[in-house]
């Protein structure tokens, strides 16, 4: 399997104050290992969203102030290199493959299957992304061992929001690439600042 031979600038929400001692070097990034997270465990971005990546901050901020303070936006440039990419029709025949082992495995158990679900009352999506992020934990190594990778970045594309205006598939969102990165596919880190 080739690297993907590309580098993104993607963005990571966060505190002010985390944003500053990444920047400064005092702290990493950690990966978030959540049951709901939509790619599975690790560090996620917008790939060049700014503005999405605010706005998910503000709402973090609302709702769990004890953990984002005050909203910020950490910038990256990041190599894709050996990338599990969503939007790459083999990968996703290749999760279609391995569902019914993963269900089984479940069923043999007699654990119900995870199930995504909404977070909030008011949500459009099924932004609990709990099934997903099983599954994809569960089929990473798989597919890794298959194709004898170790995969650096993990890309998916999702669709949130109400539609831009009556009958429109395109939705006021916008369409959001969701991805996570290991730390070694970071090629530099950089502050975009908000008040400009």
């Amino acid at each position: 399997m080739r690297k993907h031979q590309r580098t993104v600038i993607g963005y990571h929400c966060c505190d002010l104050i985390l944003a500053e001692n990444v920047l400064l070097r005092r702290e990493k990034l950690n990966a978030s290992h959540n049951d709901y997270d939509w790619l599975g465990g690790g560090i996620y971005f917008w790939e060049y969203g700014c503005q999405r990546a605010l706005d998910w901050a503000r709402g973090i901020a609302k709702r769990r102030p004890e953990i984002v303070r005050t909203p910020a936006v950490i910038g990256a440039h990041i190599h894709l290199g050996v990338c599990l990419d969503l939007l790459d029709v083999r990968f996703t025949e290749r999760l279609s493959e391995l569902f019914p082992l993963f269900d089984a495995g479940f069923r043999k158990q007699g654990i119900p299957l995870p199930q995504n679900e909404l977070a909030h009352g008011n949500d459009r999506d099924l932004v609990r992304r709990k099934l997903d992020c099983a599954m994809l934990n569960w089929a990473i190594p798989m597919i890794e061992k298959d194709l004898k990778v170790k995969f650096q970045t993990v890309r998916g594309v999702f669709q949130e929001g109400i539609p831009a205006y009556p009958g429109s598939g395109i939705l006021k969102n916008h369409i959001f690439k969701w991805w996570y990165a290991t730390l070694t596919a970071f090629w530099a880190i950089f502050y975009r600042r908000l008040d400009r």
